[in-house]
This record gives structure tokens, C-alpha cells and sequence, in this order.
């Protein structure tokens, strides 16, 4: 028998959670001469950082993301975010008729309302190179045989320095095998798979964020160039094994 380190945690933790990293961005935001004046909300829920408003470049938005995903707690940082006086183009894959912002274009192989453009995620996806900047991707790649070419066609499609959220059922909870159309397993060392071991050539990703909450995992992820530099050992070591 193989004995499972993770719980999820009780929803009334994820509430004091969600109050303590509330409580500590609020003092890193006071005492971090770089964030007191930018114009963004962060709410958490459930130990994601939901982060709206408006920064002046994407380097704003890049310090945002990195400050909060290092505060103890976090699982994942997502954003909806103007940046420069314009509006991202966000993105939700399998959304059913679920976004996770309203504004957001959503695309699922179902129509629903909500759905913006039936596709079929196992395939092409009807978008230009380089014209998103944040894909959702939640609970949709335990639902494919091959997520790769998914994560290869968002790849595409994200603009430099854009993002991919990823949530799916943590393969040591329940969650994973109660539903019939779950037909891959996924832990954060996935993730790491996907980051680390595609062969030469395929896109490639860089881990912002990732981790487990006992039920679920999580991941933000952004698409690097096939010369960029490998994630340095001390930046890996936040998530993987």
C-alpha cells in the first residue's frame, strides 16, 4: 500500500488562508517602495491570487506575479491585467459555460453560453500566432489522451512574456478518477516533465509557478524560445522534486 503525503486542506483553513496572504501582500505592498503605487487588486481564493488593474509595462506585471507567488501559501497567481492602456486578450480553454473573468473568449468543443468559438482542443486552435496573452487552461488536460499538442498550439499563440494557467485534479485525490472522461493523471512533477523533458525542438516553457493543494495541482507557465537558458537549480527547487 502506497501512503498518500497530501490532504486537501478543510475549507474553513482555505478562508484563513486566503485572510493570512491577504494580510501579508498588503504589508509586502506596504513596505516595497516598486508596488506601493501600482494600480492592481489582488483577491485570493482558495490560495490563488486573482490579480486585476493596471500596470505601466509588462515589467510591473512580471514583479506583481513574482512577489506574490513567493509568499507561503500561494498555489498559483492568475491575472487579468491592462498593461500599457490595453486590454490582454484572455483566453478559456473548456470553458463551458464557465469563464474565469467575464470578457474572456471562450473556446470548447461544445457550444454553451459562454462558448465564443466551438474547437477542438485535441487540434488546431482557430488563433494567430502571437495574439493571446493569458490562456486558462482549468481542469481540461485531464480530459485529453495527448495534452501536448494543446500546450504546443498555446504556445503558438501566446505573445512574449504571456501565460498559461493550468489547474487540473491532483492524481492522489479522488477527484482524479470520479469522473468517467478523466483519461490522464497529472501530479506537479508533470509539470516538470513538460518543462524539462520535451525533446529538442519542441516549444518550451518556463515554470513561473507550480504546485498542490492535496486535491488539486496547479501551474502558471510561459513560453520560452528554444536558445533560452534552462531555469536556474534554486528557481526549480520552489516546486519540483
Amino acid at each position: 500500500m502506497v501512503a498518500l503525503a497530501q490532504t486537501p486542506p478543510s475549507a474553513e483553513r482555505l478562508r484563513a488562508l486566503d485572510g493570512f496572504l491577504a494580510e501579508a501582500w498588503a504589508d509586502q505592498r506596504a513596505h516595497d517602495d516598486r508596488l506601493r503605487g501600482l494600480a492592481v487588486e489582488v483577491r485570493f481564493d482558495r490560495g490563488v491570487g486573482h490579480v486585476t488593474g493596471e500596470v505601466a509595462d509588462p515589467e510591473e506585471l512580471r514583479l506583481v506575479r513574482d512577489r506574490i507567488g513567493r509568499l507561503a501559501g500561494v498555489f498559483g497567481v492568475w491575472c487579468r491585467v491592462r498593461v500599457g492602456g490595453r486590454d490582454p486578450v484572455v483566453v478559456d480553454l473548456g470553458c463551458g459555460a464557465t469563464k474565469q473573468w467575464p470578457g474572456n473568449l471562450g473556446l470548447d468543443i461544445f457550444p454553451a453560453p459562454g462558448v465564443d468559438a466551438v474547437a477542438d482542443l485535441s487540434g488546431s486552435l482557430p488563433l494567430a500566432d502571437d495574439s493571446v496573452d493569458v490562456f486558462f487552461a482549468v481542469h481540461i488536460l485531464e480530459h485529453l489522451i495527448d495534452f501536448l499538442p494543446l500546450l504546443d498550439e498555446c504556445h503558438r499563440v501566446l505573445r512574449p512574456g504571456g501565460v498559461l494557467h493550468v489547474m487540473s485534479p491532483w492524481w492522489g485525490h479522488v477527484n482524479a478518477v470520479a469522473d468517467p472522461t478523466h483519461v490522464r493523471l497529472l501530479d506537479v512533477q508533470t509539470i516538470k516533465g513538460v518543462c524539462l523533458q520535451r525533446p529538442p525542438g519542441t516549444p518550451r516553457w518556463y515554470p513561473l509557478h507550480a504546485g498542490c493543494d492535496g486535491a488539486s495541482i496547479f501551474a502558471d507557465l510561459t513560453p520560452v524560445p528554444p536558445d533560452a537558458d534552462p531555469p536556474p537549480p534554486s528557481h526549480l527547487a520552489r516546486f519540483f522534486d
